[in-house]
């Protein structure tokens, strides 16, 4: 039986799947910001491509190619822009 590559963007339609996927990046990513930008560069994927959310973030494609790659530590600003053009909100709990 032939087998199919799984992507995660295939599965990122609705919003609520975003956020879901999201979150539970967050639950998972053990203190390492870069597994969370892997999980951005999914959504990215699902959203139009990472030219399109570069645009929609107001970032320099290659830069933003780079920060999502998960081979470096992302800077705040960078993450804050991410964050508001995939249209989600990073929010604190205790």
């Amino acid at each position: 039986m032939p087998t199919r590559a799984h992507r995660a963007s295939d599965y990122l339609e609705t919003p609520e799947d975003i956020v879901a996927y999201l979150n539970a990046a967050m639950e998972e990513w053990d203190d390492d910001p870069r597994l969370l930008m892997k999980a951005f560069r999914n959504v990215a994927e699902a959203r139009g491509g990472v030219s399109e959310l570069a645009r929609r973030a107001r970032l320099d494609r290659v830069a933003l190619s780079r920060a999502l790659s998960g081979r470096r530590n992302p800077r705040l600003d960078t993450l804050a822009k991410v964050v508001a053009a995939c249209g989600v909100k990073l929010r604190f709990e205790t």
